[in-house]
C-alpha cells in the first residue's frame, strides 16, 4: 500500500467540519488535538493548510491567569496541554506572544521534593508530567529553574527490573511511558545513567509478528506505539532492532483509503491522534523520504523547528 498524502490532507482539513457528538468528545483536549494536526501538517510541509491566525487566537485564549494552558477556553490549566501550546507556537515561530516567565513560574512550581512533576494543582503524579515540564523549559531555554538533578533521580527510580518505564515507581512498563523517561534524560544529557541495552530488549520485544508494535507485552499493536517506541530506540541508537519495513507495511495498512487518516489498526476508525504519530514514524523510518520532513525524537517536532530553536 501507498502512503494517502492527499487523503491525510483532506482527512485534516476536514477536522475542522466535525460533528457536534465529535467536538464533545475531544472538547477537553482540543489544545493537544491542533497541536497534533499542525505537526503532521509540518511534516507532510503543508502547514499553510490551516488559518495559523485562528489556530493562535484559539491557543492564546486557553492560557490561565497562571501562565498554564487549559485543554479548551475556560478549561483549567494543565502540563499536557500547556506542553502543546508552547509546541504549536513553537512550530508558528510565534513564541513572542507570550510572557515566558508566567509558564516557566507555572512550570517549576509544579515539580516536588523529590524530583517528580504534578500535571496540575490538585496533585497527580506521573512521568508524563516530568517529560511536559522538562521539554517545555528546554523549548524556553529555562532548565536551569527546576531542580534537574531531583528530576533525573526520579526518573532514573521509575525504571524496572525489565528495563522499561513506568508511570510512577513500581508501576508497570509502558511503551509511551518510556519515550517520557528517555526523552527527559537525553534533553538533560542524563541517558548515560540507564542500561540502554537492557531497555533497548524490552522495547524491541514490543514488534509482533504481524509487524507493528504494543504498549506493553500480551497486548494488541497500535500504531501509535510506532511513535513511543521507535523514538526510544532511536535515541538511544538501538532502531535497528526492530524490523522496520514490517513496521512501515502495518502503518500503512492502518490507513483509512476511503476518508484519510490513520487508525491505532487496520479496519478501526481514523484519528488525529494516530495520524500524527503513523506519518512521525513513518518519516523517521525513511520511508519515501522526499514526502516527509525530519522528526525530532527527542520533542515530536520537526527538525526544522527544533534547529531553529537551537535545541
Amino acid at each position: 500500500m501507498t502512503f494517502l498524502r492527499n487523503k491525510h490532507l483532506e482527512f485534516i482539513k476536514n477536522l475542522e467540519n466535525s460533528t457536534e457528538k465529535e467536538s464533545f468528545a475531544t472538547e477537553h483536549l482540543k489544545t493537544s488535538a491542533i497541536y497534533w494536526a499542525i505537526t503532521t501538517l509540518d511534516i507532510l510541509d503543508c502547514l499553510d493548510l490551516l488559518d495559523q491566525s485562528e489556530v493562535i487566537k484559539f491557543i492564546l485564549a486557553c492560557q490561565a491567569d497562571n501562565g498554564g494552558f487549559g485543554g479548551n477556553i475556560d478549561h483549567d490549566p494543565h502540563l499536557l496541554y500547556t506542553l502543546s501550546a508552547i509546541q504549536i507556537l513553537a512550530t508558528y515561530d510565534k513564541l513572542d506572544l507570550i510572557e515566558p516567565e508566567k509558564i516557566i513560574n507555572y512550570v517549576k512550581n509544579l515539580q516536588t521534593e523529590d524530583g517528580s512533576f504534578k500535571g496540575d494543582e490538585w496533585g497527580e503524579i506521573d512521568i508524563r508530567f516530568s517529560y511536559c515540564s522538562i521539554s517545555i523549559l528546554s523549548i524556553l531555554k529555562s532548565l536551569d529553574s527546576i531542580n534537574v538533578k531531583s528530576a533525573i533521580q526520579y526518573i532514573r527510580r521509575c525504571q524496572n527490573f525489565d528495563g522499561g518505564f513506568a508511570s510512577v515507581p513500581d508501576g508497570e512498563s509502558h511503551g509511551a511511558l518510556c519515550f517520557c523517561a528517555v526523552g527527559s534524560l537525553v534533553i538533560l544529557n542524563g541517558l548515560d545513567y540507564i542500561d540502554c541495552d537492557k531497555l533497548g530488549w524490552w522495547l524491541s520485544e514490543r514488534q509482533l509478528p504481524i509487524g507493528g508494535l504494543n504498549g506493553r507485552p500480551e497486548k494488541l499493536q497500535d500504531v501509535c506505539y510506532s511513535w513511543w517506541v521507535l523514538s526510544c530506540l532511536r535515541m538511544i541508537e538501538r532502531d535497528s532492532w526492530i524490523n522496520k519495513e514490517q513496521l512501515i507495511s502495518f502503518i500503512l495498512s492502518s490507513q483509512d483509503t476511503e476518508y484519510g487518516g490513520i487508525a491505532d489498526r487496520q479496519g478501526d476508525i481514523p484519528d488525529i491522534f494516530h495520524t500524527l504519530f503513523g506519518v512521525a514514524a513513518l518519516s523517521m523510518l525513511g520511508h519515501n523520504k522526499n514526502e516527509f520532513e525530519e522528526v525530532d525524537p527527542r520533542y515530536c517536532m520537526t527538525t526544522r523547528v527544533t534547529k531553529r530553536l537551537d535545541l
